[in-house]
């Protein structure tokens, strides 16, 4: 949560740039005018007013490295400023000039590190970057592809009536846009997303790029006689397989859970707290504490019916054929689906459960309830907090 905060503050924290004029004229009391010094951030900041004052102090308590975020934010305008200086400078040079400063090498180093802010600036300076091609015959574009940097080849929308011409492109290898996004991602690229099955979606993604190139183009072929869908067949065969492993241990582990719940959900709904009227078998709580008893009843249903939701998607996750377009919609879909109605699930059975406690011991105990429900928020919290950090 502080590095969400961070990063809000950094967006509209105001720089003062020490090339900027390092004094402020302003008017005494008595109509005399004098310089003050406004080289000090502290001191620069706490003059304008009482508001000011009072929004600077707020910003020191919830940021206190605020003065940190002011720098670095001082340093990526100058280091943006400067990039602009030298992307004018070789606006002129020649193929050979570029060669020896080895910009190939640089801008390739920016994509793989992803330095959106480099590339951005260069095609803003020198538009025609976008025809370059290095020893290999490759874009900036294509290295976008093959490293699976997905903000920098976002800056491939901006190229207009450009991109068909651009994507239409092929490396030394006789490798079209499609080739190249049908090949396995860097292991540093497919780390960042944990699950081989979400990571095979992941790479699914990527190649169904078909609207930006011309429909022959998935009939072509490479130096390898290979066209883009056997050479993603070639190249995935082996995250494939991972993929279905994960998939069918994650969902199994999940189906124990969700059969238990439903399992428990089913015998409490016979179970009435407090028991049941001797003549007409009704619960004796439907008429002496009407609304807890309808929490009681309403959860525990809602129990029963997202528990049972639950395995049956991830049946349907384990009869799958897992052929290589299920990774893209029809899996992930069913899976997420199924641990949200377990999460769920599990939510109204501790709801459920504090109902039916409050129902049996709420008047000798009346703080009865409160260890259920305190439980149950601190498990949303965590859940939902060390799921944002994820």
């Amino acid at each position: 949560m502080p590095s969400c905060i961070n990063s809000i503050i950094l967006t509209g924290v105001r720089i003062h740039s020490p090339w900027d004029a390092d004094t402020k004229r302003i008017r005494g009391k008595n109509g005399s005018q004098h310089e003050i010094d406004i080289s000090d951030e502290e001191e620069f900041i706490s003059r304008p007013s009482l508001l000011h004052r009072l929004g600077w102090i707020l910003l020191r308590f919830l940021v206190p490295d605020i003065k940190n975020l002011h720098d670095k934010k001082l340093v990526n305008d100058e280091a943006s400023n400067l990039l602009g200086c030298i992307f004018k400078e070789i606006r002129g040079m020649s193929d050979l000039e570029l060669e020896r400063m080895e910009i190939d090498k640089a801008v390739h180093n920016a994509i793989k590190h992803r330095i959106v802010e480099f590339v951005d600036e260069l095609l803003t300076y020198n538009p025609d970057f976008i025809w370059r091609k290095d020893k290999r015959g490759r874009t900036i574009f294509s290295h976008a592809i093959i490293l699976r940097q997905e903000k920098i080849f976002s800056l491939f929308y901006r190229l207009g009536p450009k991109k068909s011409i651009v994507a239409s492109r092929h490396d030394i290898f006789h490798n079209n846009f499609l080739h190249l996004a049908a090949k396995l991602s860097p292991p540093a690229q497919l780390d960042r997303i944990s699950g081989a099955a979400l990571q095979m979606q992941r790479e699914l993604q990527w190649y169904k790029m078909e609207s930006l190139v011309q429909p022959k183009y998935k009939d072509q072929v490479n130096e390898s006689h290979r066209k883009p869908d056997s050479l993603f067949s070639h190249e995935h065969k082996e995250l494939a397989k991972k993929g279905e492993k994960w998939m069918k241990n994650t969902v199994g582990s999940s189906m124990i859970v969700g059969t238990l719940i439903a399992a428990v959900m089913f015998t409490t709904s016979f179970t009435m707290p407090g028991g049941n009227e001797a003549q007409s078998s009704l619960p004796i709580m439907l008429n002496s504490d009407r609304n807890t008893f309808m929490i009681f009843m309403i959860s525990n249903g809602l129990s029963l019916y997202a528990s049972s939701t639950s395995v049956l998607m991830f049946l349907g996750i384990l009869t799958a054929r897992y052929a290589e377009d299920d990774f893209l919609v029809s899996l992930p879909t069913k899976l997420i689906f199924g641990i949200a109605c377990v999460f769920i699930s599990i939510v109204t059975m501790m709801i459920s459960l504090a109902a039916a406690m409050y129902l049996m011991l709420h008047k000798t105990l009346s703080w009865v309830s409160i260890p259920p429900i305190i439980y149950l928020l601190s498990r949303l919290f965590f859940s939902l907090h060390f799921n944002f950090l994820s």
